[in-house]
Order: structure tokens, then C-alpha cells, then sequence
């Protein structure tokens, strides 16, 4: 799977970095990177509950 980022709809709250650390950094400059578009199926269960926490819907994953 690979995540994908709207940033344009992103307010880097930090909600998918609170579920998933290792995959989603909310850094000083207050914007969200991605640590890793392609994580191992050892994040699947976090990185769909990031996708369905996002409050704007800026997170997807193409399959």
C-alpha cells in the first residue's frame, strides 16, 4: 500500500501522527511529512486507522 497526502486539504493536526509515529511527523515548521509512503503490512491495522481519524479526509491509500 502507499499513503497519499492531500496537502492542500491537510491542517497537519497531528491526529495520524498520534496513531501512527512511525509513519506520519507533524515537525516545528507545523507542516505533516510522510516518514514512509510504502509501510510493511506490520502497520496496516495504525495506517487505516489514520486514514479513517483524519477530521479533513486528507489521507488515502492506494492499494
Amino acid at each position: 500500500m502507499k499513503v497519499v497526502v492531500d496537502y492542500d486539504v491537510c491542517s497537519s493536526n497531528a491526529v495520524c501522527m498520534g496513531i501512527a509515529p512511525e509513519i506520519f511527523e507533524v515537525r516545528d515548521d507545523g507542516f505533516l511529512y510522510v516518514l514512509n509512503e510504502n509501510p510493511g503490512s506490520e502497520f496496516d491495522a495504525r495506517v487505516r486507522e489514520a486514514v479513517a481519524s483524519c477530521p479533513n479526509g486528507a489521507i488515502s491509500l492506494e492499494e
